[in-house]
């Protein structure tokens, strides 16, 4: 990997909820992305970010923000956070009635189009959609609350959908959250992961931006030649 193809992406639901313009700029010189987590209590079991927030942070931060939906009839809401100048809007594939319908609109809209495979959904029925995906996320813990421990054997998933991008010579973001850290990014990098999401990785250290570049370093040294 080289560096500008590594994305780091700090996930606000790790941050302090009264400050989140503050938590953007803290780490805004040393990130790519701000991973925005939307549930909706009833997808998953918590309640979090909406609508509302994702417009205010839009002012607040030239950061991409890369929204994370983890709701119920995405079909009805995705589309408002791409309208709302969404960078990037990922959807459950679990959630979805027709997930390739949905990316379209999400382009049209003006956002990249993701696609969320939680951690008991297997990846490969959901291959041959990715030509029409920017991103491909895979969660590497169960959807719905941060700060769980990363599940190595979810990185097979990583490994399956690496190989058909590259075989299918896709340009797709394959993007891995939950649990990513210091101990952890190196395993998901090497298994071909080049986006990681990281909540209390960066945002639970004494200085995030640090933590965000220690994290890149990590994962470009993993994949180095």
């Amino acid at each position: 990997m080289s560096e500008s193809s590594v994305i780091i992406a700090p996930s606000l639901l790790a941050a302090d909820f009264a400050h989140l313009a503050r938590a953007a700029e803290v780490v805004a010189d040393d990130v790519d992305w701000l991973h925005v987590d939307v549930m909706d209590n009833h997808f998953v079991p918590n309640l979090t970010l909406g609508l509302p927030v994702v417009a205010s942070l839009r002012a607040a931060t030239t950061v991409p923000l890369d929204c994370h939906l983890m709701i119920m009839n995405p079909e009805r809401w995705a589309v408002g956070y791409a309208e709302a100048g969404a960078h990037n809007v990922t959807f459950h594939a679990e959630a979805a009635d027709d997930p390739v319908g949905l990316a379209r609109d999400l382009r049209a809209a003006g956002s990249k189009a993701g696609l969320a495979i939680d951690k008991d959904t297997l990846v490969e029925p959901y291959l041959d959609l990715l030509p029409h995906f920017d991103t491909l996320l895979i969660m590497t813990i169960k959807a719905g609350f941060g700060g769980q421990r990363f599940v190595p054997e979810l990185l097979d998933k990583v490994r399956a959908a690496r190989s058909y991008i590259d075989a299918s010579r896709l340009q797709i973001r394959l993007e891995v959250d939950g649990g990513i850290a210091e101990d952890t990014i190196e395993a998901a990098a090497e298994a071909g992961a080049d986006a990681f999401v990281a909540g209390t990785a960066i945002y639970g250290a004494d200085d995030p931006g640090r933590a965000a570049r220690q994290l890149r370093k990590l994962a470009l040294d993993a994949t180095a030649p």
